[in-house]
């Protein structure tokens, strides 16, 4: 008899049971989700899909700086969170860390590239006309021999940042 005292338990509460403990790494998980949230600027935090009342405490976070204020909030986002589709607004955040190294890469790219204007590499003006049809090469090789005088005279690099500027501008509307 007591060897059937167990066989009468439901088996579907087994799968939908769940650990104290996992419970509570489930809830630290949104909390650190909502950290993240608050590091975000306004356009990306817009781009969530979150409800007013989340970001509205997200935006009062970001205005606290007394620690244990903050903290009790950052628990206020950590409950909020409970409502939302946590997977949802992680792969928005994601997307935003991807765009930022996509960012980073490009901005390398353009460095090597007028540094390589600048040291004279002929290639590398026909790889940017190339890249860049409808770029102004006057304009361009302006900037290029002012940046070597530049470089050559010992002086800050303010042309190098505008050839810079002008290499990035390219890129922005290619």
């Amino acid at each position: 008899m007591n060897d059937n005292l167990f066989d009468n338990h439901d088996h579907d509460e087994d799968e939908n049971w769940v650990s104290r403990s996992q419970r509570k790494r489930d809830v630290e998980a949104l909390q650190k989700l909502g950290e993240r949230m608050v590091e975000l600027r306004p356009d990306q935090l817009d781009k969530l899909p979150i409800d007013d009342s989340l970001r509205a405490a997200i935006d009062e976070a970001k205005r606290l700086t007394a620690r244990s204020a903050l903290r009790r909030q950052m628990q206020y986002i950590g409950k909020l969170m409970r409502h939302e589709d946590g997977e949802a607004v992680q792969a928005a955040i994601d997307r935003f860390d991807v765009t930022k190294k996509e960012h980073n890469q490009v901005f390398h790219k353009l460095e090597k590239w007028r540094d390589r204007l600048i040291a004279n590499d002929a290639q590398m003006m026909d790889v940017i006309l190339t890249e860049y049809p409808h770029t102004d090469i006057q304009h361009l090789r302006q900037l290029v021999r002012n940046s070597q005088r530049e470089a050559s005279q010992n002086k800050p690099p303010a042309t190098a940042k505008k050839l810079f500027k002008y290499l990035r501008e390219l890129e922005e509307s290619k």
